[in-house]
């Protein structure tokens, strides 16, 4: 697997939401209001969304067109994993 220029940012998204989901554990605990509850995991799942997201485009942009720009018989390939990449956008 290749390292692209978005990854740190991903993490930091992702340890970000980790975080958040943490808390919101503390919350139920204290028996925090469901309101308030909701916000924050609809707060997680928009950066965990968020992540996802720029992880398949950045795949896309870097991973299969560059194989199908090079011409090299991978392009099959990449059409299936671009198949299989579209249903988690």
């Amino acid at each position: 697997m290749t390292a692209h220029a978005s990854h740190p940012e991903i993490i930091k998204r992702l340890k970000r939401a980790e975080g958040h989901l943490k808390s919101i554990v503390t919350m139920l605990e204290a028996g925090r209001s469901c309101l308030e509850v909701a916000q924050q995991l609809q707060a997680v799942e928009r950066a965990v969304a968020s992540a996802k997201k720029t992880l398949v485009h950045d795949h896309i942009d870097h991973c299969l067109e560059q194989t199908v720009r090079s011409g090299t018989s991978g392009v099959d390939d990449s059409i299936r994993e671009f198949k299989e990449l579209s249903k988690y956008l």
